[in-house]
């Protein structure tokens, strides 16, 4: 159990979820330093317009894999992991203003003069305030399951799992501890996010990849207060996941509305990670808004 052996692979997982690949081959890693904090991403490659992807709190790059597969041929694709995540350096600092200078320079670290933006949940918070703080920067954003009124007091039992995780013997304790918190997720999907939120240590322990200090929610929601005002400007995709607590339906109708550019994509069969819960169906929504 403590060998990669368990963690099923990323283009057959993907292909199980119903993506069609054209290219399984995996991203470049790369690697760059901000404002003395190194951060780490996947380079999806392409020649297509720019699009970053930004993942949500406790998550990694990973969590966009699946939708990587299938549009890498309609993008250049980069998903980022956000400091204090995945493999990117811990910091003393994760004001969503530091978050969202992070993407800069990562636009910057590629050359990009304009690019595309999707977040989902924390990443949906700082996409907007790139588009804010520089509206000469990003063209389009697409928000996955965040808007004002979110109720994330739904997801707090995860959240306290998350929070509590340490070095375990065997992926599969927190696999099932996972599981019995949610039991309509995907074990397999669940065992492959895991797999990629913990790194195996030369003594055998799994140990969790991001920092354990706790997000500042308070700041975190009253950023996402802030959505319709910062998203005045720009083509809006709001996605939502049918089966989402976080985002009610009433509540994402409620951001589209008061968005002049917005729309409202709801995704069947998909909570509040829906890059991971329904990507065949995410992939086909931003492909179209992404492309338009």
């Amino acid at each position: 159990m403590r060998g990669q052996s368990t963690v099923p692979a990323m283009a057959e997982l993907a292909a199980t979820l119903g993506v069609t690949i054209d290219d399984a081959a995996p991203p470049r890693e790369f690697r760059f330093s901000h404002a003395g904090c190194g951060l780490h991403g996947f380079d999806w490659g392409g020649t297509g317009f720019p699009v970053f992807l930004l993942h949500g709190g406790r998550l990694s790059a990973h969590t966009w894999d699946f939708v990587c597969l299938g549009l890498r041929g309609a993008a250049r694709l980069i998903a980022l992991d956000l400091r204090g995540h995945g493999d990117s350096d811990w910091s003393h600092d994760y004001e969503i203003d530091t978050l969202a200078a992070d993407v800069v320079a990562a636009a910057d670290h590629f050359g990009f003069d304009r690019v595309r933006l999707v977040g989902m949940s924390l990443g949906g918070v700082v996409a907007a305030t790139v588009a804010d703080s520089r509206p000469d920067l990003v063209e389009r954003v697409a928000l996955i399951d965040v808007a004002p009124g979110a109720d994330f007091e739904s997801t707090r039992r995860m959240r306290e799992f998350i929070s509590e995780l340490g070095p375990v013997r065997e992926l599969e304790t927190v696999v099932e501890t996972a599981m019995r918190i949610n039991p309509r997720a995907n074990r397999e999907t669940v065992r492959y996010r895991m797999s990629t939120l913990f790194r195996l240590v030369p003594d055998g322990d799994w140990v969790p990849k991001a920092d354990p200090c706790p997000p500042d929610y308070p700041a975190i929601l009253a950023a996402i207060t802030r959505l319709p005002a910062q998203l005045t400007e720009v083509p809006v995709l709001l996605v939502r996941g049918e089966r989402s607590r976080v985002v009610p339906q009433a509540t994402a109708e409620r951001l589209v509305g008061r968005i002049p550019y917005g729309e409202l994509v709801v995704i069947p069969d998909a909570g509040h990670n829906v890059q991971e819960d329904n990507p065949a169906a995410l992939i086909t929504a931003l492909h179209t808004f992404l492309t338009r």
